[in-house]
């Protein structure tokens, strides 16, 4: 056997150092819980798990926390009467969470908001690493596999196994030591101010509600014409409904490809509806009646009802519409991205890191009308700053921004059309 043909050793298995620890399910647990956590020291690592693709809700259905002297606990808030004495434990207290935007919503749900924070995740890509999943970084930096078989399971299910738990609690094992590592990290690289702006920002982290939600049906864009459009969003709205009032995911009920197959056809009644090819689903049959409605209310609807194909936003438009709509803004657009990119591959990190695309692109559409150069650099950051850009981010690219659009402005160009990058959605 050659050196090549040697198999690799595996990362050691990472195992919980204290054993499993009970489920908090009762008030008074919760109460003694609380009370060693407050007597602890240091950061608190922070997990919760959630049912997503099980249930329509995105609640906490298991909250994970471990401090230096008081060890880890499984808190289950499902039957608990109250979070506060966990509230008031954590106090004052720094967060550690991995991915943070994904639990920091259903924390708020239970009353849990941090005083501070640190997001590993984060962390890991101001520190250029390319692959920051929990797993990766603790195999990366502690040297130890972290079993992730359990991460897609339902965690509305009670009472839950044994095997989930163990799960569970090494999320938290590790977040302690990763934190201390990546931070000592963030500071060698010149990065630990970047990130505790960062880490600030997080902190009043608001999910955005999504707009138009119905237009992100897998297969939307196969759908053609306005009326067959508006069956997608009437059949998508009443199957919301549907999901939310029974606390299922809505794909459970009638997946998305069943939606664009009833819209496709547009059936006008129960028999022809489920005999429409590609018609499925567990709910198909059983809100038949629900589905027709919506058909209806769609076939009825006056034109002025009716949802266009592409709705106006309050952004610019579509990069590759720039070079048509206003050249000099396409030109802008093309310089600045150049030199992001360079400048983030400078700096070791990912280009959305060092600027959201959004901000950049709606500063370049609708820039500052000075053109002094002093004036411009202020205004672009001021723009920057509206949008809720953070100042290690202005300072980095307003200069970049201001470049751009005082060469694109000062040379005549003939642009071509601006190619979307893959952060970028296509067209219907």
């Amino acid at each position: 056997m050659t050196d090549d043909d040697t198999p690799t050793e595996l990362p050691p298995l990472l195992t919980l150092r204290d054993g499993l620890p009970p489920v908090v399910e009762t008030d008074a647990d919760l109460a003694a819980a609380a009370a060693a956590i407050g007597a602890g020291t240091g950061p608190v690592a922070i997990d919760a798990e959630r049912a997503s693709g099980y249930r329509y809700s995105s609640r906490a259905y298991l909250i994970q926390l471990r401090r230096e002297g008081a060890g880890s606990f499984l808190v289950d808030p499902i039957p608990l009467t109250s979070l506060a004495p966990l509230s008031e434990a954590l106090a004052g207290t720094e967060w550690i969470l991995h991915a943070a935007t994904q639990d920091l919503p259903c924390l708020a749900e239970v009353d849990l908001h941090p005083d501070a924070l640190f997001d590993t995740e984060l962390a890991g890509r101001l520190l250029g690493y390319p692959r920051v999943g929990l797993a990766t970084l603790v195999e990366t930096l502690l040297g130890y596999r972290l079993a992730k078989e359990h991460s897609a399971a339902d965690w509305s299910t009670r009472p839950l196994p044994g095997p989930w738990l163990e799960y569970a609690a090494l999320d938290v094992e590790v977040l302690l030591e990763l934190r201390a590592i990546i931070g000592e990290e963030l500071e060698k690289a010149g990065k630990a101010e970047w990130a505790r702006q960062e880490f600030e920002y997080l902190r009043g982290f608001v999910p955005t509600p999504r707009v138009d939600a119905w237009r992100r049906t897998s297969g939307v864009h196969r759908v053609r014409g306005r009326r067959a459009l508006g069956a997608v969003r009437e059949l998508w709205t009443a199957r919301d409904e549907i999901a939310e009032r029974r606390d299922v995911t809505p794909g459970r009920i009638l997946p998305d490809a069943a939606i664009v197959a009833a819209a496709t056809a547009l059936p006008t009644d129960r028999d022809a509806l489920l005999a429409t090819k590609g018609f499925h689903g567990r709910g198909a049959e059983r809100y038949s009646s629900r589905w027709v409605e919506a058909l209806r209310r769609a076939a009825e609807m006056d034109e002025s009802e009716l949802p266009v194909r592409t709705p106006r936003g309050d952004g610019p438009p579509l990069p590759r519409a720039w070079a048509e709509k206003d050249p000099v803004a396409a030109r802008r657009l093309v310089l600045a991205r150049e030199a992001i990119t360079a400048l983030a591959e400078e700096l070791v990190l990912p280009v959305e890191n060092l600027l959201t695309p959004d901000y950049l692109r709606r500063t370049l559409w609708t820039p500052p009308s000075t053109r002094e150069p002093a004036r411009l650099l202020a205004a672009v950051g001021e723009q920057l700053a509206g949008y809720g850009a953070r100042p290690w981010q202005i300072e980095l690219t307003a200069p970049v921004l201001t470049d751009a659009i005082l060469t694109a402005d000062a040379e005549p160009v003939v642009a071509e059309p601006v190619d979307a990058p893959a952060d970028e959605p296509a067209d219907d």
